[in-house]
């Protein structure tokens, strides 16, 4: 790998973690410690733009009902997969359930990379606030977003709380969102005493502010079970958990040809927009065939799989064993399509002149699969 010119911090997440209101900022924020955390951080560069980049794409080719329609399923996805069965691995056992769950999502979301706040009020009543800029909304990007996408996940996260811990009486308070120009999303869990019917889960009170935050109370996890390289590759999965969920997501929403076709429109925009970004990141490699490729195969290792680089007479063939990212999922042809277009973009500014082909694709033999660096001509 060639050494880069510098060691950005990194432009693209600056101002992410602010250590007042991360307790991971000194880690994430660092340089990485080499080659193989510098792949690590390219990798959630790239999955983190490319989920934004699915949002815009779907609010503005097909509409605002769909984008939240999609969020709804994304982020109901992901509870029902991640949220309570971290709850050991966090150090949220045997606590109150409204504490439990706010402390939660201060605490994935900071592994995340995300600027939030934790606010306990009592024990049945715990606030979070995710304060600007918006992970989620990198950049100008919020003012792209409908509401819709910001209903869409509460309601498929936030107000499945109660229900994913067994505690009927659980509940969400949404008292401020990000795209009515407000203090961040924001709001409480509360115990109400009672089982709440499914329409009293979540409910938004705008005219509530939350308190202010004091990062004494905030939570903390054991530095000895979390040192610095499974917080940055805990990192990495957090965005590419995303990119996973909501590639499913969106073929099962609008089906293989039109999820698959918005999905890579999306994958070779961000790949266009990202390649420099991750250069200065891993390193630039000559803008050769050769060098596309050794740039393909850092990403693949670094996404945790493994990739070889061979020449058929054809042009350059690089094929990757595994793919991590779909790990546990049934191999679908138009989740590998969109996903692929985020390479075919890189190589857009890499050589505009070279083309990226698709030998292989996962299958349910074998999650491996081939690409073909050629001349485009």
């Amino acid at each position: 790998m060639k050494t880069p010119s510098r060691r950005p911090t990194s432009t693209s997440l600056k101002g992410y973690w602010d250590v007042n209101r991360n307790p991971f900022a000194d880690v994430l924020a660092a340089p990485p410690a080499d080659d193989e955390e510098a792949g690590w951080r390219a990798v959630s560069i790239l999955h983190h733009a490319y989920f934004t980049g699915l949002i815009l794409m779907l609010d503005s080719r097909v509409g605002a009902d769909v984008a939240g329609d999609w969020t709804f399923r994304v982020f109901r996805r992901q509870h029902e997969e991640k949220f309570f069965v971290s709850f050991a691995k966090l150090g949220l056992v045997d606590l109150p359930p409204a504490v439990a769950a706010a402390r939660y999502h201060y605490l994935s979301n900071s592994i995340g990379g995300v600027e939030v706040e934790y606010m306990p009020e009592a024990d049945d009543k715990a606030w979070v606030r995710f304060c600007h800029p918006r992970w989620l909304y990198e950049g100008t990007a919020l003012c792209g977003a409908p509401e819709e996408v910001s209903h869409g996940f509460l309601n498929g996260w936030y107000g499945h709380n109660g229900v994913s811990m067994g505690v009927p009486s659980l509940g969400f308070v949404c008292t401020s969102q990000d795209m009515t120009a407000q203090y961040g999303l924001a709001g409480y869990f509360k115990e109400y005493g009672r089982p709440l019917a499914e329409d009293e889960r979540l409910r938004f009170a705008p005219d509530e502010v939350s308190p202010p935050f004091d990062a004494s109370l905030a939570p903390a996890l054991d530095t000895d079970k979390w040192p610095p390289a499974r917080l940055r590759k805990a990192n990495r999965n957090y965005a590419m958990d995303y990119v996973r969920t909501g590639l499913i997501a969106l073929i099962e929403l609008l089906g293989p040809e039109e999820g698959g076709r918005l999905g890579r429109l999306a994958a070779e925009i961000i790949g266009r927009q990202y390649y420099r970004a991750l250069q200065d990141v891993i390193g630039a490699e000559p803008e050769t065939a050769a060098g596309f490729a050794a740039f393909l195969t850092t990403m693949a290792r670094a996404q945790g799989d493994d990739a070889v680089i061979a020449d058929d007479g054809d042009g350059l063939v690089i094929r990757q064993t595994g793919w991590r990212l779909m790990r546990g999922e049934e191999p679908d042809a138009a989740c590998f399509e969109a996903w692929s277009g985020l390479w075919s973009g890189c190589l857009a500014v890499h050589d505009r002149f070279l083309g990226l082909d698709i030998l292989d694709g996962p299958n349910a033999a074998a999650m491996g699969m081939a690409w073909r660096i050629r001349p485009s001509g």
